[in-house]
């Protein structure tokens, strides 16, 4: 089991291979595992473990 935005989520391989079960692998989005930013380039080897903490941020426009 891992966290996705603080909600319980079951374990898959990478943060790419969750984005893409969450439909958001198109998306436009930022990611960090445990803390530390991931690049959309590094999402394939970003490899996920039980207990890891996944954050997917979309970004805002203000005005």
């Amino acid at each position: 089991m891992i966290r996705v935005n603080g909600e319980p989520h079951i374990l898959v391989s990478s943060v790419s291979v969750l984005l893409k079960e969450l439909g958001l692998d198109k998306a436009t989005v930022a990611t960090a595992l445990n803390g530390v930013f991931v690049p959309s380039a590094k999402r394939d080897t970003a490899l996920l473990k039980s207990g890891d903490e996944v954050e997917i941020l979309a970004p805002m426009q203000g005005g």
